[in-house]
């Protein structure tokens, strides 16, 4: 291969598997899992996705999450979904400025004998008990429901602060009248101290928090999920496809090679890298779901297509997985915010921006990425630019390339 079609390779690899930061990008590989992905559609024998316990709840959810992208015009996904047994649907109080929960009000008005049979999840990024209240009640009439199955506080990075008695009392008042079944929260990072946080509590149901190849090896993460599943905590991975934090090229360069290595020895196997990822979290059975966006049908039936296929990863599929997360990690942010945040001089919050990035770059999703990184306190954005992120740089574990990548997305999206 000359070195300007190897060149095009990787790009063309890098552009699906940034988008792929959404879900299985790719139409399922092989004959047997292109079969298995029309069989998803074949009538009343078609295979659904398998269902899993849900922590203490006594509820059993599908291992597959129908995440919050969806438009109020996109009915045919949710129908198709709601066949394909995806029914933990999960959105929130601020996905497409609510277009989402429209979206599913929109079904269950059409369709109101499914609302029985879908596990329902929302979020809402608040503690304070009133405005839960308001954020509730306003998510329940979109969605043309009068209870959640699961109710979240998104986004929460100190448990102690944000999951207080005056919460605690909230969620048992909501549970009460009929509001809300269960009660949890969402964790971008530190995921692992909030998780091992929640544990001692006694009253939490269900989390969602990243996990992913990348970050399920470590001693933390395995230590955090047992504390959960001792609890009795019902547990929803997102993240899974640990799409890029850090522009790929320059982070990372010429080991772009270890990705088109990984692609084409799976693609052999039967089923795309994408799929990999999802069945390497799948085979951890602590694990109840995957949350993926799935914005249109390819998606949603790669996905279903490996949540239904039960072939196992080898051995040497997780060795090249996680070859590849350690040539690959100047890229990824692990969210381990404790370490790299309280280096920096100045206040910022390098994580979170690093997620913006990960919209950008990875996910493609500019006016995400864009409305976050704005709403940011302008001293913040100040800091961005010019803060020293030297000692930073040399504590993250993952050897990111911070300040540079911080300033870029300053520049990029201000």
């Amino acid at each position: 291969m000359s070195g300007k079609r190897k060149q095009v390779s990787r790009r063309g690899f890098m552009k699906i598997a940034g988008t792929a930061g959404l879900g299985s990008l790719l139409v399922p590989a092989g004959a047997a899992v292109k079969a298995q992905a029309g069989a998803l559609t074949s009538g009343p024998g078609q295979m659904v996705v398998p269902r899993r316990p849900f922590g203490k709840t006594g509820e059993k959810v599908s291992i597959l999450s129908l995440g919050g992208v969806l438009n109020p015009s996109d009915q045919l996904m949710f129908r198709q979904a709601f066949k394909m047994g995806v029914t933990y649907w999960d959105t929130a109080d601020s996905y497409k400025w609510g277009k989402n929960e429209k979206a599913i009000g929109k079904y269950f008005s059409r369709f109101p004998d499914d609302r029985k049979k879908v596990f329902l999840v929302t979020k809402a990024a608040t503690s304070n008990p009133k405005k839960l209240s308001e954020t509730l009640n306003t998510s329940l009439q979109r969605m043309n429901t009068s209870s959640v199955d699961m109710y979240f506080i998104h986004y929460v990075t100190n448990v102690k602060k944000e999951l207080t008695r005056e919460v605690k009392a909230w969620a048992d008042k909501a549970k009460a009248q009929g509001k809300i079944r269960f009660f949890g929260f969402s964790a971008h990072k530190n995921m692992e101290n909030s998780m091992l946080a929640a544990a001692t509590l006694g009253w939490i149901d269900g989390i969602m928090m990243s996990y992913n190849y990348r970050l399920m090896v470590t001693d933390k993460m395995k230590r955090a999920v047992d504390a959960c599943v001792e609890a009795g905590i019902g547990l929803t991975a997102m993240k899974t496809q640990a799409a890029f934090s850090a522009n790929f090229y320059s982070s990372i360069g010429s080991e772009t090679d270890d990705a088109l290595k990984l692609t084409e020895k799976l693609i052999k196997k039967g089923y795309t890298a994408e799929q990999a990822k999802l069945k390497v979290v799948w085979d951890n059975p602590n694990i109840a779901s995957i949350c993926s966006a799935m914005p249109n049908m390819t998606i949603l039936q790669a996905n279903v297509a490996a949540a239904v296929n039960r072939t196992q990863l080898s051995g040497g599929d997780r060795q090249r997985l996680e070859h590849y997360a350690l040539r690959t990690a100047p890229g990824y942010c692990a969210g381990c915010a404790t370490i790299c945040e309280s280096a920096a001089d100045l206040d910022v919050p390098i994580c979170d921006i690093m997620r913006y990035s990960m919209y950008h770059f990875s996910y493609g999703d500019r006016d995400t990425a864009v409305r976050l990184f704005n709403a940011l306190p302008t001293e913040v954005k100040v800091n961005v630019r010019n803060a020293d992120y030297t000692k930073a740089e040399k504590r993250c574990p993952q050897q990111i390339r911070i300040g540079s990548v911080l300033r870029r997305l300053s520049e990029n999206l201000s």
